[in-house]
């Protein structure tokens, strides 16, 4: 398979602390950006939508008694720092980069807008997108599809602590085997939770092919960009 020209990187704010239970771990960070760099230098033009669960989720301040759509609001600020302390290593390791964000906020970030967001991947520049889909009750993964579809990405890309989808958790059952391909329709009919329904139900329609791999596992987003055998591939 050969390499893609326009991804799209779905990357949880928990990918951000590493070992830390909050916050920003910089030795982990470093490694994130080396990836990111890498893949950049080979031609790949690339959007990231990032969590904010290092820092705050919404689903969990409202099972602590919060008002959901308060919770998510402050969810998708969180995924706006996130996006500015992403934007800020990429730029200090010399890669050139933008936020733009659902939720717009003047002097941090500019407003998503779909034709802009083109011409700055056009450019080279990576592109973080920030605060979520805009609205409350929908997940980044959700806004890493609807991103991901709006800019044209060959793949979406989803960075977790696993490399890839397994038959079960690999940390509870040692039998667990992990997938290497799967359909759209396999992994409904497995239930393996890849995404959540409303993104993995947008990926399917818009035929955006899916990856899963361990962004801890140095050079794999390179080799799942080239093609190469890395996580899990889930295809229309």
């Amino acid at each position: 398979m050969a390499a893609v020209t326009r991804i799209l990187l779905k990357l949880s704010g928990e990918a951000l602390m590493g070992p830390d239970a909050f916050g920003y771990h910089a030795g982990t960070m470093a490694g994130i950006v080396d990836q990111i760099k890498e893949v950049v230098a080979m031609g790949t033009e690339m959007g990231i939508v990032v969590g904010g669960g290092n820092l705050f989720r919404g689903a969990t301040g409202a099972l602590s008694g919060m008002d959901r759509a308060t919770a998510d609001g402050m969810g998708m600020l969180a995924t706006v720092m996130n996006a500015l302390a992403l934007k800020d290593a990429l730029m200090a390791a010399g890669v050139p980069a933008r936020v733009q964000t659902a939720v717009t906020i003047a002097h941090v970030g500019e407003p998503f807008e779909r034709d802009s967001a083109i011409r700055h991947l056009e450019a080279g520049r990576v592109v973080i997108f920030g605060g979520g889909t805009g609205n409350p009750f929908f997940t980044t993964d959700t806004a890493a599809a609807l991103r991901g579809a709006e800019i044209g990405a060959d793949l979406m890309l989803k960075a977790t602590k696993v490399d890839g989808v397994y038959s079960a958790d690999p940390k509870k059952d040692p039998a667990a085997t992990r997938y290497e391909k799967l359909t759209f329709d396999e992994a409904i009919a497995r239930n393996l939770g890849v995404l959540d329904t409303a993104a993995f139900a947008l990926c399917r329609e818009q035929k955006l092919p899916l990856a899963v791999f361990s962004i801890f596992k140095p050079g794999a987003l390179a080799r799942v960009v080239m093609g190469e055998p890395e996580g899990t591939r889930v295809v229309p």
